[in-house]
C-alpha cells in the first residue's frame, strides 16, 4: 500500500510543477505582446512629417522681406528737397509724400507738375531740383545737359502706367479703334469723325492732348503717330509729331484736369492722359479700346495694351550722398510704392525690375 501512495504523491508534485511552468510562460507571453503598444511612441511616426514641410512655404508668404534696402524711419529724416516733372508721376509722388509725412517726416518736399521735359530741364539744365519725375526714359540731349552741370542721372523705375484714350460718357459711337485709326484721329489728316469711319457722325473731332513738355505726349507720338507717319527713320524724322501738332480743333495742356474737363464737355471730344486721371473721372469718361484691348493691370503688365509705359524718378549719386534726405526718400519710395500704386491707378513693376532698381540705389550710395 505504501508504494502506490508514494507514486501518486510523486505524480501530483510533477503535475503541480508543470502547471506552474505553463503559467509562468503564459505571463511572459502577455508581457511581450504588450510592449509593442508603447514602443512606437519613442521614435517620431511618419505621419508627423508635415511639421518639416511647413518652413518651405513661409518665404512665399512674405514678399515684403525681399527688399534689398535698409529700413527708413521718416521721423529721423531731416532737411528739405524738391522734385519736378511728369504730371503722370505727380499723383504718385504726392501719395508717397503723404505716407512719408504720416510716419514722421517734418521737412519740406516741394513737388511741381511741369511735364517730363520740364522736369528734366530743371534737373539737368538749371540744376534747381533734387529729383526729376518722368514717364519716359531720359533723352540723349537731356543726359548731355545733366553732364554739363556734373550730374549723372540715375533712373529708378517705380511703376507702370497705361495711357488711357477716352471720350465723354455721352459718346455713343466709338468703343474700339485700331492703332492706325487712332493715329488718324489725332492727326491733320482728319477733320470729321466720318473721315475715320463713314458710319460715324459728320461732326468735327475735338482733340484734347497733353503739352509738348509732357512725357505722355512724347510716348503717344512714339507709340501711335510714328509707326504710321515715319516710314524712313531719316527722311521722315519728326513727321509723326508734325502730323499730331498740326491737327485742327486741338487744345493742349500740361494740366490733365483741363483735358478731363474739355473731354467731358462734348460727345465729339476725345483725348488721352495717364490712366489714373481716367479712374478719377470714370463716371463721366469712357475708355476707348485699342485693337480690342482695354487698359487694365493685366494688359499693362503683359504689354498687350498698346499704350503702357514705365514710370521713373531720377536723381544723382552726389545729390543722394550730400543730401541724405533725398536718398532716404528714394529708399522709402522704392520700398513702399506698391502700397499706394493701386490707389493712384498705376501698376507695380515685376519683382526682378524692383530688385534691379533697389540695387541701383545701393550702388549709388557706395
Amino acid at each position: 500500500m505504501k508504494r502506490p501512495i508514494l507514486v501518486l504523491i510523486t505524480v501530483f508534485v510533477l503535475f503541480t510543477m508543470l502547471l506552474s511552468a505553463c503559467a509562468s510562460a503564459a505571463t511572459s507571453t502577455v508581457e511581450n505582446t504588450q510592449e509593442p503598444t508603447t514602443a512606437p511612441t519613442e521614435p517620431p511616426a511618419p505621419t508627423d512629417t508635415p511639421e518639416m514641410v511647413e518652413p518651405t512655404n513661409t518665404p512665399v508668404a512674405a514678399p515684403a522681406e525681399t527688399s534689398l534696402l535698409p529700413v527708413v524711419d521718416p521721423a529721423a529724416v531731416k532737411g528739405d528737397f524738391s522734385s519736378a516733372g511728369s504730371s503722370t508721376v505727380f499723383p504718385l509722388d504726392e501719395a508717397i509724400q503723404t505716407l512719408f509725412e504720416s510716419e514722421g517726416y517734418t521737412g519740406q518736399h516741394a513737388i511741381a507738375s511741369v511735364g517730363t521735359g520740364g522736369g528734366f530741364e530743371r534737373f539737368c539744365k538749371t540744376g534747381e531740383t533734387d529729383l526729376a519725375n518722368a514717364s519716359r526714359k531720359i533723352k540723349d540731349g537731356e543726359l548731355e545737359n545733366c553732364k554739363a552741370i556734373n550730374r549723372d542721372p540715375i533712373g529708378f523705375q517705380v511703376g507702370i502706367d497705361a495711357i488711357a484714350v477716352v471720350v465723354s460718357s455721352e459718346n455713343d459711337f466709338i468703343t474700339d479703334v485700331t492703332k492706325e485709326e487712332l493715329a488718324k484721329i489725332f492727326s491733320k489728316d482728319a477733320e470729321l469723325w466720318s473721315d475715320i469711319r463713314p458710319e460715324w457722325p459728320s461732326e468735327q473731332i475735338l482733340r484734347f492732348i497733353p503739352g509738348t513738355d509732357s512725357g505722355t505726349f512724347d510716348y503717344f507720338v512714339e507709340a501711335i503717330m510714328n509707326p504710321v507717319y515715319v516710314v524712313d527713320a531719316e527722311a521722315d524724322a519728326g513727321k509723326g509729331e508734325e502730323a499730331h501738332l498740326n491737327m485742327s480743333n486741338k487744345q493742349a495742356s500740361e494740366d490733365d484736369n483741363v483735358l478731363v474737363q474739355g473731354i467731358e464737355g462734348s460727345p465729339y471730344a476725345i483725348g488721352y492722359f495717364g490712366f489714373a486721371y481716367y479712374l478719377n473721372n470714370e463716371g463721366s469718361l469712357t475708355p476707348v479700346a485699342i485693337n480690342s484691348v482695354i487698359p487694365s493691370a493685366e494688359t499693362a503688365e503683359s504689354g498687350e495694351y498698346a499704350l503702357s509705359r514705365p514710370l521713373f524718378i531720377y536723381s544723382d549719386a552726389n545729390i543722394m550722398k550730400s543730401k541724405p534726405q533725398v536718398a532716404e526718400y528714394i529708399n522709402f519710395f522704392l520700398t513702399r510704392v506698391n502700397e499706394v500704386l493701386s490707389e493712384v491707378g498705376y501698376f507695380p513693376v515685376s519683382e526682378a525690375t524692383m530688385q534691379a532698381t533697389q540695387q541701383a540705389w545701393l550702388d549709388a550710395m557706395k
